[in-house]
């Protein structure tokens, strides 16, 4: 048997608060599944399982906060499934081929009654997607068409959270919306179970399924009603600890790495240009914007110049065999994380943009995967956006490197022994003296700024 354990979501992570399962004892999972969702003091993520087997059982209830390498369950590995009680399947041999669907489609077809052997999967190998569980037919349209109704019914109140009926903002956890808005359950007329109120994934599950018995809304009214939590001590709480997280990381960053940092002008007419010329071909959706460049070149650098691309472990540097690129993400609430783009130096131009798009979105609402923020093997952050032209940060330990970029700006500049007026942006390197020197920092400049100037080969 093999212990599932609280990761570590990032270097200052010790401790997290399970939110909620997507599992149950029993369940067959496959390495790379979401199997639960975890809050740290930044953000909730989504946790993959690194096991292929059958959960034997659940260590952790919901709510329950405890620290890093906690046994969270017991997961019997794959050499034991085959010897569970398998009954005989001679099923349709097309289906058995598939991979088999994960545990949050499996929830999701339950809940709705989809047949899976019914779905045709969209996903790599024939495998069932999330999205292909809505698209299949769907037997009990009728029944839950009418579920829908009785969860906000018309003339009756709906039942609602205390936190929504004096806010009119609804405490949700990121699961509960997506299910919600999945299976069109307004979160407003959901009665949450979950701490202070919050709704949580099995209450939206309860109006999916019917199973809610949504008493209180004739039968009393007048019910007392708990205090409402107070909604800006709960963000400020939560601000103030997202806060000091990063302060520690920082300190400890700016304590234990001896810093050296460099900096560069790059011109970036002939990206602009190039870019120009690609975006004549392209629908404005698809569109590319100076970022894409820039980060596929310092993915590509940190690939040319490996002494910046790892960690920094048991007193020694640890090159990465790929470069995981970090992008520092400012989150609306304040506050930032730097999930991984996985593998970007492989990436092309227009594939890195829709990657970074996919990760800020989830980042900013709450569903990264414990995955991309453990592994960035170097991090760039950029401040541009909102002006400014140069940032020299702070690494992020165990990595060795963080490379800043500035504002794209029009500076008047000498080419060719001529005078005029170009786009440049300040591009910077903070990196470890444990690991590189300022040579080392200069030849990764240098990369970024030739893949720069051609970006056609980018």
């Amino acid at each position: 048997m093999t212990e599932f354990t609280m990761p570590a979501l990032g270097a200052d992570m010790t401790e997290g608060t399970l939110l909620e399962w997507l599992i149950h004892p029993g369940d067959q999972v496959h390495k790379g599944d979401i199997v639960a969702v975890v809050d740290t003091a930044k953000a909730a993520i989504e946790v993959e399982c690194f096991e292929t087997g059958v959960v034997e059982r659940l260590l952790v209830e919901p709510d329950e906060t405890v620290p890093v390498g906690t046994p969270l369950a017991v997961i019997n590995p794959v050499g034991a499934v085959t010897q569970l009680p398998a009954p005989a399947a001679p099923a349709e041999p097309t289906a058995a081929r598939a991979p088999a669907p994960t545990p949050l489609v499996r929830r999701l077809a339950e809940e709705r009654g989809v047949d899976l052997s019914t779905v045709h999967g969209t996903g790599p190998g024939g495998r069932i997607t999330r999205a292909d569980v809505p698209a299949a037919p769907q037997p009990e349209a009728a029944s839950r068409q009418t579920r829908k109704a009785t969860a906000p019914p018309v003339g009756a109140a709906p039942v609602v959270s205390p936190l929504a009926r004096t806010t009119g903002r609804v405490r949700a956890t990121p699961m509960a919306r997506r299910l919600a808005a999945e299976g069109g359950v307004d979160l407003a007329g959901v009665r949450g179970t979950g701490t202070d109120g919050a709704i949580r994934a099995a209450d939206v599950r309860a109006v999916l399924t019917g199973s809610e018995t949504a008493p209180a809304a004739q039968t009393a009214p007048t019910v007392e009603v708990p205090p409402a939590p107070d909604r800006h001590a709960e963000t400020a709480g939560r601000s103030e600890a997202m806060r000091r997280a990063i302060g520690d990381l920082m300190a400890r960053s700016k304590r234990e790495i001896p810093h050296y940092y460099l900096s560069t002008t790059i011109d970036l007419g002939p990206a602009v240009a190039w870019l120009r010329e690609q975006n004549r071909e392209l629908p404005v959706s698809e569109r590319l914007v100076p970022a894409a460049l820039l980060l596929t070149a310092a993915a590509r650098a940190a690939r040319e110049v490996p002494q910046l691309n790892g960690f920094f472990t048991d007193g020694r540097f640890v090159p990465a065999p790929e470069v995981h690129l970090g992008v520092a993400v400012s989150l609306r609430g304040g506050g930032l994380v730097a999930p991984a783009i996985h593998c970007a130096a492989d990436l092309s131009p227009s594939e890195l943009m829709a990657r970074l798009r996919d990760v800020v979105a989830r980042a900013r609402s709450g569903r990264l995967r414990g995955s991309e923020t453990t592994d960035p093997t170097i991090t760039v952050t950029s401040l541009g956006d909102q002006g400014v032209e140069a940032v020299f940060g702070v690494i992020y330990p165990p990595q060795v490197a963080l490379v800043g970029l500035g504002k794209v700006v029009d500076r008047p500049c000498a080419v060719d022994g001529l005078l005029g007026v170009r786009p440049v942006v300040t591009a910077t390197l903070s990196a470890d003296h444990r690991a590189s020197d300022g040579a080392t920092g200069a030849r990764y400049l240098a990369a970024l700024e030739r893949l720069l100037r051609k970006p056609e080969e980018l």
